[in-house]
């Protein structure tokens, strides 16, 4: 059998990573005998790709089908291949037990995708994901740990025999997930550094995150991952301003280029962006002005023939 390793951790059997970039989460495809799941399943713009991902693995593996798919959290990068993996395949999905009345209802005012500026096809779940108990993936017993700041409702899983965390946008190698919650007024960096004392006391020699690749030196992360909370915290306008240029950033990464008047359209139509805007106290068009400028300032995108396009 090909052994996987990653560092020095040799990845125990039954466990594929497919690590996707920025605007699809990574997904996780754990198969065993008994049961095949596969953890977050992307944005809706890369539907096909995600289906053609669990295809391919389901071949490699001589496997007939996914049972289930798991959701670390509900945004539409973790969440957007649903509905055509739940047609495709007839797999049960599962969802944190917080978002249960979200999605029953489709209720787009305690969802994000709307919030956000984001597209997720509507999907229906199954199964419920309850901070302190366990779930099987594949031939592994998980513990689904809470995990919030990033997303209050969010959670993280935990394989103890091999020290494994899957940790979704808590923590990245340099960092993690903006914290949204701020953005319309509940707090999340309080939960933020519960979540890295979480890890912290945790005996864990891989993390597998939401997004970039996954790594072993964890303290070296959580250090990071410490010091940047304390950089947005000191300021709330400085998450705030953080967390417009990252949504601003992931719509680009869907739409590669846009001509600047649609860019201010979709601007004014995204509600956590006009939030931001009244707290950072600047009028609309200063606010249109502002933030195309910042990805510019930042190397992320550049304006040619008034459209905003992506650098990468």
């Amino acid at each position: 059998m090909f052994e996987k390793r990653i560092g020095n951790y040799l990845l125990p059997p039954g466990i594929d990573i497919f690590e996707r970039g920025w605007l699809s989460a990574n997904n996780i495809f754990l198969y065993g005998d008994e049961d095949v799941s596969l953890v977050d399943s992307g944005y809706c713009v890369h539907q096909q790709l995600t289906v053609d991902l669990v295809a391919h693995a389901l071949k490699q593996h001589g496997l007939s089908s996914i049972s289930k798919v798991v959701n670390t959290h509900l945004h539409s990068d973790h969440c957007g291949g649903n509905a055509v993996l739940a047609k495709q395949f007839g797999c049960a999905i599962w969802i944190p037990e917080a978002e249960a009345s979200a999605v029953q209802y489709w209720d787009h005012d305690l969802l994000s995708f709307q919030q956000l500026g984001q597209d997720c096809p509507r999907f229906t779940h199954q199964g419920l994901l309850v901070p302190g108990e366990e779930i099987i993936l594949g031939r592994y017993r998980w513990q689904i740990l809470s995990a919030p700041g990033h997303d209050n409702h969010s959670v993280m899983l935990y394989q103890e025999q091999h020290q494994i965390l899957i940790s979704a946008d808590a923590l990245w190698e340099a960092g993690f997930g903006v914290i949204f919650p701020e953005l319309w007024g509940e707090g999340g960096f309080e939960e933020v550094a519960q979540t890295l004392e979480l890890i912290e006391r945790l005996p864990v020699a891989l993390v597998i995150p939401g997004h970039g690749k996954p790594f072993t030196n964890v303290k070296q992360s959580l250090e990071t991952a410490k010091s940047r909370l304390d950089y947005l915290a000191s300021d709330a306008d400085r998450n705030a301003r953080h967390g417009a240029k990252v949504l601003l950033k992931y719509k680009l990464l869907e739409w590669r280029s846009k001509e600047m008047t649609a860019v201010h359209q979709w601007m004014g139509a995204t509600p956590v962006l006009e939030s931001i805007r009244k707290q950072l106290n600047m009028a609309t068009e200063d606010f249109q002005e502002w933030l195309p400028q910042a990805l510019v300032k930042s190397n992320a995108a550049v304006i040619e023939q008034d459209r905003l396009v992506n650098l990468d």
